[in-house]
């Protein structure tokens, strides 16, 4: 879900300028900013060998942060983080409408 969210925030920009993404996912801020580095070395493996999962859409998170200058922010988790709780928020008004 988490990265799904970034996939398709980033697919609704419509100019490219630098961006900044904040997220309250340390897998997903050390994913793309570190983790993806190794795994594509590994041939999309892990250090312990194993398949990366979410592999495509890592790859596509991959080439669409090519695209832009961004900088990634981690933020706490439900700390009162004024976008990150609307981002919470919304998610799970979704996640409520949907069912």
């Amino acid at each position: 879900m988490e990265l799904t969210a970034v996939i398709e925030s980033l697919k609704s920009i419509k100019r490219k300028h630098p961006i900044i993404i904040t997220t309250d996912s340390t897998y997903v801020k050390d994913g793309i900013t570190t983790w993806i580095k190794s795994w594509k070395i590994n041939h999309w493996k892990t250090s312990n060998k194993k398949s990366v999962k979410n592999k495509e859409l890592w790859i596509e998170l991959d080439n669409l942060s090519q695209l832009y200058e961004i900088k990634w922010e981690w933020v706490k988790g439900h700390s009162g983080h004024i976008e990150n709780e609307h981002a919470d928020y919304l998610a799970n008004k979704a996640i409520e409408e949907n069912l």
